[in-house]
């Protein structure tokens, strides 16, 4: 282990040290989460989160009916989901001259449920976390 001099905040280490086996192996793994990133990059825009709740809800949504649950226009709605596609969260198909909208997989969908089911109601603004 490295040490360094210590610090007199309470909210870290009073004395700077790593563990230069497990720092390297974890340090190597970090290239693992781009994807995870991506994801939640994609889903942590709250107008986007309620697209794919509202696709959880509902298979499959037309761009205007999605602009009408957002009370959005529908070229917002659509810039959104387009986004959700190049982004792998969602998949389009036209249908004559409407345009409908799924989320792309299971695990979208599961993902979003998980979050909608244990989000807080309200989270403390910083510095009131324990």
């Amino acid at each position: 282990m490295v040490s360094r001099p210590s610090h007199t905040q309470p909210d870290i280490c009073d004395v700077f040290c790593h563990d230069e086996e497990k720092v390297r192996r974890l340090k190597g793994k970090m290239e693992e989460t781009r994807a995870a990133a991506r994801l939640f990059k994609g889903l942590g825009d709250e107008t986007r989160l309620k697209i794919a709740y509202a696709l959880c809800l509902e298979e499959e949504l037309c761009v205007c009916d999605v602009a009408h649950i957002l009370g959005a226009s529908v070229a917002t709605a659509s810039h959104h989901l387009r986004l959700m596609r190049k982004m792998g969260l969602a998949r389009s198909r036209k249908a004559g001259k409407i345009v409908f909208y799924t989320l792309d997989d299971g695990s979208v969908r599961q993902m979003v449920r998980f979050a909608m089911k244990y989000a807080p109601e309200e989270i403390p603004p910083a510095g009131k976390r324990g």
